[in-house]
């Protein structure tokens, strides 16, 4: 069976790679406009928050079940997420290889990479070395730690694009 793909009239003699020929790219100053109306959510900020979710998540536990492995539970979970994302936000912003980075996109997004990995291995780490750090842990509350902060960074996504649509 062959699917029939439509393409539209006014491409139709267009080769691929081709650009539409009403493509004006934007001058300096238009991008630099550009930017300044788009909202920007700090990192810093998202790693706060994800602190005082887990902080509060924790005491919440801790008093719903009357339990203080429940609470430290919930706290090392939001812990083991919490970390390496604040590991990784100094990473991309404030450490000396990020303002060297910071002039080329590739080495930029080569060094989102490896902090994005040293944030992974650190979780992975943290997670495996749990009942040994945790006195009688709460895979439970460890779980619910961990999924709610984060669930923290769809919280900050859904803000951001609430914002940028709202401006624009």
């Amino acid at each position: 069976m062959t699917q029939s793909h439509s393409i539209p009239p006014d491409k139709a003699g267009q080769e691929d790679g081709e650009q539409d020929s009403d493509f004006k790219p934007l001058t300096v100053e238009q991008a630099r406009q550009w930017r300044a109306g788009q909202p920007v959510l700090p990192l810093w900020r998202l790693v706060l928050v994800q602190c005082f979710v887990g902080l509060i998540a924790s005491i919440v536990g801790g008093l719903l079940w009357q339990s203080s492995a429940v609470a430290w539970s919930v706290l090392y979970g939001a812990a083991s997420v919490a970390i390496p994302s604040a590991l990784m936000a100094y990473g991309l912003t404030s450490s000396a290889m990020s303002r060297v980075w910071a002039s080329h996109a590739n080495a930029a997004f080569a060094g989102f990479l490896l902090w994005e990995g040293v944030k992974i291995l650190l979780a992975v780490v943290m997670l495996a070395v749990a009942p040994w750090v945790v006195a009688s842990l709460n895979w439970l509350g460890l779980l619910v730690g961990l999924v709610l902060v984060l669930k923290v960074y769809w919280f900050g996504w859904l803000i951001q694009s609430r914002r940028s649509h709202a401006n624009g």
